[in-house]
């Protein structure tokens, strides 16, 4: 295990900079992962880490050591590709033991380290099989046998499950946790999807635009959004984000609309700014305010119904599969005490 200390780094693709000098310490035994939509710089900055991109700016150090310079062979760190990369003339037993191959480790303990890391990855019976003959789920624990047989100090995992179907990749996120969980290891994982990201991540970085917007638990990230981008990147359906007007009674829509003010806006300078409540933070309420029904889509445990109130519209996730059609009205009140305000250049409002 190791700290990965990223300071100020900088990437930069001629006059384009990919990378804006970004900071991040990651603990020793801490499963990170960066995301954020395409383009956002996660997996530049993962290879950056690897030593596969050079850094232009800023340093990178594993383990209290300067690794701008070093070699990939030579960070100590294993990589699992989103391709998983495998040989495919090569069996299991033989593409999980390359590496160590390579480096000369006597026989004997290239067998033992295989076999355990089969035995934790559940591949012994699939050895003496080739890539062809295997699942993408079956060939991705492949790639993660590869990488934990080397024992290294850094685990990073570039977007491993995009291409598994939606059920397996669900399978891969408990087993990449329980791996995680079984190795103490530090791990450094890039995915696009944010569902990934809460359900494995010890911290999560997000991102947008070369820089980071946020760090935090997955529990932080979603009851405490730095700003409007963090509020609905996390969080499935997002936020819902309402603009209008603080004043002394409360949240002003405009058109004679009023919503309860949440705690915060005590401290909070009247005037223009967005009012943000998450669509399970809102309940039918006779007491509330009407709505007009957009659309309806049952998803199963819950109800997500698209409502236009006043000239804005947000979506209601209800848990009582209620019979709602388009085109009729309900009234809603979402839950003052959940809610979130931002200010006009986006951020919270403490």
């Amino acid at each position: 295990m190791a700290d990965v200390d990223i300071k100020n780094v900088e990437k930069l693709y001629g006059s384009v900079k990919a990378i804006k000098g970004v900071s991040l310490s990651i603990k020793h035994g801490e499963l990170t992962i960066l995301v954020g939509p395409s383009g956002c710089g996660k997996s530049t900055l993962l290879r950056m880490i690897a030593g596969l991109e050079s850094v232009d700016g800023g340093q990178i150090d594993i383990d209290g050591k300067l690794v701008n310079k070093t070699r990939p062979k030579d960070r100590d760190i294993a990589m699992v590709f989103q391709n998983y990369a495998l040989y495919p003339h090569m069996n299991v037993r033989q593409n999980m033991a390359f590496s160590l191959s390579l480096g000369k480790v006597a026989k004997a303990e290239i067998d033992r380290r295989v076999n355990e890391a089969a035995t934790i990855l559940g591949l012994n019976e699939y050895l003496d099989r080739f890539p062809r003959q295997l699942s993408g789920g079956q060939r991705q624990r492949v790639a993660m046998g590869r990488a934990i047989v080397r024992d290294p100090k850094v685990f990073l995992f570039d977007e491993p499950l995009s291409n598994l179907d939606a059920k397996l990749r669900v399978q891969m996120r408990i087993e990449i946790k329980a791996l995680h969980e079984k190795l103490g290891a530090t791990m450094v994982y890039v995915t696009h999807d944010q569902i990934e990201a809460m359900t494995m991540a010890d911290r999560i970085v997000v991102m947008r635009d070369g820089l980071i917007e946020q760090v935090g638990t997955p529990i932080e990230l979603y009851e405490q959004p730095a700003n409007i981008f963090v509020a609905q990147f996390i969080g499935s359906p997002s936020m819902n984000i309402l603009n209008g007007t603080l004043d002394r009674s409360g949240f002003q829509l405009g058109g004679g609309i009023t919503l309860s003010a949440p705690p915060s806006a005590a401290a909070a300078p009247k005037g223009p700014c967005s009012y943000g409540i998450r669509p399970e933070h809102i309940r039918l309420d006779p007491a509330g305010v009407e709505v007009l029904v957009l659309a309806v889509e049952p998803t199963g445990p819950e109800t997500h119904v698209h409502v236009r109130l006043g000239e804005q519209t947000l979506v209601c996730a209800l848990r009582d599969h209620p019979a709602i059609v388009p085109g009729s009205t309900l009234t809603i009140l979402p839950d003052a005490g959940r809610a979130r305000l931002f200010a006009d250049d986006g951020k919270r409002i403490q």
